[in-house]
């Protein structure tokens, strides 16, 4: 049985909160648009999961938390002197459609957008979704599945992908037509990837030395 589709207006109306980004995962079905929330609450700096995840997801999400984490101020997530993301909170993330197992590196990207817009209150462009790993060193490294991705967006309405810059030779494979619909977004390191996820970009420039 295929999974359902969605289209623009339902990932217009999911990300219309801060805290949820939208991902290409690819499972057994093919490629599919995963959307990724993530909220905080009172607590004791812990990491919760849900989502029907397998290991390599969980280890990317701690990844993800512990670059945001590590980046807080240079994001403007903190002040210099209130480094600490989690002080006093838990975070939650969840993949919905938990029916269907997930696994895999390729959601690293899409993790940490989520948080970032959690932690910013600031919130994710409705037309793009996004794939790739990330190191802890925030690199962005290139992932399988990216002909059936690219496709799973263009039927769901995503009108922009960001994908890692070593899969650009993938993008080949991808019909013609269907390319000339998607702006595709080449990402090398994470930073790469928010300055594009979000509406008025992340002014990188004005506050990072890269």
């Amino acid at each position: 049985m295929q999974p359902p589709q969605f289209d623009d207006r339902e990932a217009a109306e999911r990300v219309a909160t801060p805290g949820i980004s939208v991902g290409l995962v690819w499972t057994a079905f093919g490629g599919e648009v995963q959307f990724v929330e993530a909220t905080s609450m009172a607590g004791k700096g812990e990491l919760h999961l849900t989502g029907q995840l397998g290991d390599v997801i969980k280890e990317s999400a701690q990844i993800a938390l512990t670059w945001v984490r590590a980046r807080a101020t240079d994001l403007k997530l903190a002040a210099a002197d209130e480094s600490n993301l989690l002080e006093g909170r838990d975070v939650h993330i969840h993949f919905p459609a938990g029916a269907t197992p997930k696994d895999g590196p390729s959601a690293g990207v899409t993790l940490v957008t989520a948080l970032v817009s959690l932690f910013s209150q600031k919130r994710v462009r409705a037309d793009t979704a996004m794939t790739g790993e990330m190191t802890l060193r925030g690199l962005v490294l290139p992932v399988g599945g990216i002909k059936d991705k690219i496709l799973a967006a263009h039927r769901c309405g995503i009108k922009r992908v960001i994908l890692p810059e070593r899969n650009l030779k993938d993008l080949a494979e991808v019909p013609a037509a269907v390319l000339g619909s998607l702006e595709i977004l080449l990402a090398k390191r994470m930073e790469d990837v928010l300055e594009q996820a979000f509406e008025d970009g992340w002014l990188w420039k004005q506050h990072s030395k890269l």
